[in-house]
């Protein structure tokens, strides 16, 4: 009997893992503020997340010139940085019901890797990291700072890289239609999820969806089945 191969599961972190829109809406208001322009709605600005803050920018203030974006990224960074220490990041980004239980669950798997692929910074995802004491869970961590803005492939095409498993042994869980169109982008299965911020009907180029953190070991056993 053959060993069976590795297999590696790369996990989207705003909106997927944690549920992170307080911080992000209260981020981008005071960023917009300090430039005296009105803040897109909520649903706007929930509706990017996932791009990085340089693509994402440009489609919140679409008349803004290239010195203005510079300052509301900034602003946005430093913001976000303020509102997280307030709290801390296991209040203020908290992990969705069930996905600590899920991340153990998969890790106990010895044949199972674990990876992120997010938008956020590398120091965004250390804070997050640290927050929730999730130190060692994630083998490969794939950040805004290294790499194009998804839908781009290059995070996944790293994360494959970094680990040596094939692409038909990957899957890229996420709640936004930049998630979905980087794993077709990639070659590997796209797992959307329904409890974040894109709707179902943009999540279309998801080859699953997910109605709980819970669903997720047994929908693998199913893709993965030998």
């Amino acid at each position: 009997m053959t060993d069976r191969p590795l297999r590696l599961v790369i996990f989207d972190v705003d909106g997927t893992l944690v549920d992170s829109q307080a911080d992000i809406l209260g981020a981008m208001q005071l960023a917009f503020a300090a430039e005296g322009i009105a803040c897109p709605a909520r649903a706007d600005v929930l509706g990017v997340v996932g791009l990085s803050l340089p693509a994402l920018m440009p489609v919140l203030a679409p008349h803004a010139d290239a010195a203005t974006l510079a300052r509301l990224v900034e602003g946005y960074r430093e913001a976000y940085v303020t509102l997280r220490a307030h709290q801390g990041s296991a209040v203020s980004s908290p992990l969705y019901p069930g996905a600590a239980q899920v991340l153990s669950d998969l890790q106990a798997r010895s044949e199972v890797l674990l990876g992120v692929a997010t938008g956020k910074s590398r120091r965004g995802l250390d804070k997050l990291i640290e927050g929730h004491a999730l130190h060692g869970l994630f083998v490969t961590q794939q950040v805004a700072d290294f790499h194009p803005s998804k839908p781009h492939p290059s995070m996944i095409h790293e994360a494959l890289s970094d680990t040596g498993v094939a692409a038909e042994n990957a899957v890229m869980v996420g709640d936004t239609s930049f998630d979905m169109d980087m794993a077709a982008a990639a070659g590997v299965t796209g797992i959307g999820v329904r409890w974040g911020y894109h709707p179902q009907e943009r999540l279309t180029a998801a080859l699953h969806m997910l109605d709980r953190f819970s669903d997720l070991p047994p929908l693998l056993d199913a893709i993965w089945k030998d």
